[in-house]
């Protein structure tokens, strides 16, 4: 169970974290995908690492999976930012996972949708 203090620290690195990525690092790298959105923040309660949880939108998968690779890449680029903005003793190291949640929630609509079209066909 997280503490409230957690639950702040991990919304604020959640926002912080995306407009890093959105700003400074499309400035560096312009083929980033459109759409990028840091989905969570799971910071470990004594601020030593954090795991960020990216989806990534892209109509190309390689160009999702290159724009992930750049992300993970430049983690302490992003942490570097993060130190200038949020004001913590300590900044921590911050570890890129790729959140499939939404192709997950995608693929089960599209299996609740096909049980629906095969009882209509009874």
């Amino acid at each position: 169970m997280k503490s409230t203090r957690g639950e702040r620290l991990s919304g604020e690195f959640r926002k912080e974290i995306s407009s890093v990525i959105s700003n400074k690092l499309r400035n560096k790298f312009p083929q980033l995908s459109a759409i990028i959105s840091v989905t969570e923040a799971d910071v470990a309660p004594d601020l030593k690492s954090a795991k960020i949880y990216v989806s990534i939108f892209d109509t190309d998968a390689e160009k999702s999976t290159a724009s992930f690779k750049i992300i993970k890449e430049n983690a302490g680029f992003i942490r570097h930012e993060l130190a200038q903005v949020m004001h913590l003793r300590t900044v921590p190291e911050l570890r890129f996972f790729t959140d499939e949640s939404m192709e997950y929630g995608a693929k089960i609509d599209r299996i609740l949708s096909g049980l629906d079209t095969d009882k209509d066909d009874e």
